[in-house]
């Protein structure tokens, strides 16, 4: 077998997810690189984790990588991100570490229109893929309330357009995501948003009823001939609770869906996208759609999710750069259980039409990324269990 490696950009939970996937699938031990060593990924026996507090400068990004590669100059290296920052920075820097690295992402253009919110918007008008009633503004004046007022009812979902600088935006109460439920607090939290400084545009949009039962995440991989060789649906059964974290999933279960697949399938290769792509998606029961709220150009921070379904992710992004195979595209169909909470808590505070379904997997069994059999060791056992532990506390703070 060709001697390979993935270095990956990020030590979060998403990076010990892909590292993780390689090594249980080809007994590799993978590189991470960051600007600190983050929990998921410390004392890992699988991950050789590198840092940098300067990592996100584009120079220092570029050298660390071409540095890196003297040390593997006898392997061929998978490059793969982990963050939207990160995945800017490897999409700016293709051209200088093309020949020390394998990747696939779409250009530098493909990237920018996809990750802007309202030209993403704009191309799924074009390909007829569903998404929620949309008002732009780039300010709170009392002009662009009433705007937004005179398009859209209450309740009214908010969120920023630039999901980087916003980020960078500090306050006190910020969340990933509002929703708004009349003018006093439309204003407020638009004032609260634009005095902190942040420039960029917010959406406004319709608020699908329903609670995060109804939300799905799509996660595809696409060669670089851009054909679509992996599909895989999950339907989420627990989400975030925290309020800047609002908007990630805890709790997913692998299934499939013919109608998704196929119009996602045909959009990504009408597009020439290459990568992985992954999509939030929330069924609406007023018109029976699937509504797409936006797409990363990289698998989402959940994206173990598919290994619990025995579909390891990875194996896609290997056969195509360091295998050259061409394979028939698989799709998802089969369930598997994915958590990122005690067990505890998705059987309390799952909806209750779910119920069922969660105790009918949570029986079967299910994965929990950071609890690896072949990377065990006293330290990341103790932060395993306080991951658990921590989540019986603040569901309870913060459930409704």
């Amino acid at each position: 077998m060709k001697k390979f490696k993935l270095v990956i950009l990020g030590t979060d939970l998403n990076a010990y997810g892909v590292a993780r996937s390689a090594h249980e699938l080809y007994g590799i031990k993978s590189v991470c690189m960051g600007i600190k060593n983050l929990r998921d990924t410390r004392d890992s026996k699988i991950c050789e984790v590198h840092t940098n507090e300067n990592f996100e400068d584009d120079n220092v990004f570029v050298e660390e990588l071409i540095e890196l590669k003297k040390k593997y100059k006898d392997y061929e290296l998978i490059l793969i991100s982990c963050s939207d920052g990160y995945s800017s920075l490897l999409v700016n820097n293709k051209e200088k570490l093309k020949d020390y690295y394998l990747f696939n992402y779409v250009d530098k253009y493909m990237q920018e229109k996809l990750e802007n919110k309202i030209d993403f918007y704009e191309i799924c008008e074009k390909y007829g893929l569903d998404y929620p009633d949309t008002v732009i503004t780039n300010d709170n004046t009392d002009e662009s309330i009433k705007k937004i007022e005179s398009e859209l009812s209450y309740p009214i979902a908010l969120k920023a357009n630039d999901s980087i600088e916003f980020y960078n935006t500090h306050f006190e109460g910020k969340k990933k995501a509002y929703k708004i439920h009349n003018n006093e607090e439309l204003v407020k939290t638009l004032n609260q948003i634009y005095n902190a400084g942040y420039t960029g545009k917010m959406i406004a949009q319709d608020f699908i009823p329903g609670d995060s039962s109804d939300m799905y995440v799509l996660n595809a991989y696409v060669n670089t001939s851009s054909q679509v060789k992996m599909m895989s649906l999950g339907k989420c059964l627990l989400d975030e609770v925290l309020p800047l974290n609002i908007g990630n999933y805890n709790a997913l279960v692998t299934m499939g869906d013919d109608n998704i697949y196929k119009q996602y399938k045909k959009f990504l290769e009408e597009i020439s996208y290459k990568g992985y792509a992954n999509f939030d998606l929330k069924y609406d029961k007023r018109d029976g759609k699937y509504k797409v709220f936006e797409i990363n150009i990289r698998q989402g921070r959940s994206s173990f999710y598919m290994n619990a379904a025995n579909n390891n992710f990875i194996k896609y992004l290997v056969d195509d750069l360091i295998f050259n195979k061409d394979e028939p595209c698989y799709y998802e169909y089969e369930n598997g259980l994915w958590l990122y909470v005690d067990p505890s808590v998705l059987k309390k505070y799952v909806n209750r039409k779910d119920k069922d379904l969660a105790l009918k997997m949570l029986k079967k069994g299910y994965v929990f990324t950071t609890r690896y059999e072949n990377d065990k060791n006293f330290k990341r056992f103790l932060n395993y269990m306080r991951r658990r532990f921590s989540t019986i506390k603040y569901y309870k703070k913060f459930s409704n």
